[in-house]
């Protein structure tokens, strides 16, 4: 996006986007936006999306054959996201590894989805709200597993 220096010296950017040029205009679905988000997140160490019920649910869902959606569901699980032409805004519902700063995780989760989402998707995030609504274990985890 270029950028604009107005009267009084601020920048401002321009509202076209990347998506939007003179030879057509390219539409993203909101399930992209969504899992882009998702997996932005997780990509964050100590952090789980979604709450424990659902990830539960979802544990549980990818264990049946034909219903389970394996990552793709997984990644977008917990995430919620507004799409217009130019603009995004996300809405996230997460857990945390307990120990972790959660405020530090938060920033960390917030920077992260801002930078995904522009630079794959396109569109420019506007905000990015999140819930932290459980925290969890990694060794009670690692035994369930086993």
């Amino acid at each position: 996006m270029s950028e604009q220096t107005t009267d009084d010296g601020r920048q401002q950017q321009d509202s076209r986007s990347p998506l939007q040029t003179e030879l057509g205009i390219t539409t993203v679905q909101d399930s992209v936006v969504s899992k882009v988000a998702g997996i932005a997140a997780q990509e964050v160490e100590g952090v789980r999306m979604g709450g424990g019920t659902s990830q539960a649910m979802g544990s549980i869902m990818s264990a049946v054959p034909g219903v389970g959606g394996g990552s793709a569901s997984q990644s977008s699980r917990g995430v919620s996201v507004e799409v217009g032409e130019v603009e995004a805004a996300v809405e996230l519902s997460m857990s945390v590894e307990y120990g972790r700063a959660i405020h530090q995780i938060a920033e960390a989760v917030r920077t992260n989805v801002i930078r995904r989402v522009e630079s794959l998707v396109g569109l420019r995030v506007t905000e990015v709200s999140i819930t932290v609504n459980d925290i969890f274990f990694p060794q009670q985890e690692q035994q369930q597993q086993q």
